[in-house]
């Protein structure tokens, strides 16, 4: 039988390789922990931050122990009621960052023992 081929169907290869699938899907990051900075006007700056100073997470939980501090020493009875909710909402998300870092805490503490 003589070979038969309609227009536009030459020999196809095609490298059948999962990983190109794979790493494709996940936008080509190839650590299991990938941090975006982002857009950063000093990258390389920004990166010595994280490394020698602390994690967003260690700043901003600083920040937050700071400003408890300042808001337990200022006189609030003067605020605007969307100055009271901003402050309420600020004290509820610290207070539930403590409430997780406690439960973490004791969780840690009951697999040791």
């Amino acid at each position: 039988m003589p070979n038969f081929r309609l227009p536009l169907s030459g020999d196809v290869t095609q490298t059948i390789n999962p990983w190109n699938w794979f790493f494709r899907t996940v936008g080509s990051q190839l650590g299991l922990i990938n941090i975006n900075l982002g857009k950063s006007s000093d990258p390389a700056l920004e990166e010595q931050i994280l490394n020698d100073v602390g994690s967003y997470g260690r700043q901003i939980g600083q920040i937050g122990d700071a400003l408890r501090v300042v808001i337990a020493h200022v006189k609030l009875d003067d605020l605007k009621p969307e100055e009271e909710r901003a402050l309420k909402a600020l004290q509820y998300q610290l207070d539930e960052v403590d409430r997780l870092k406690t439960k973490r805490l004791n969780l840690v503490q009951s697999t040791r023992s």
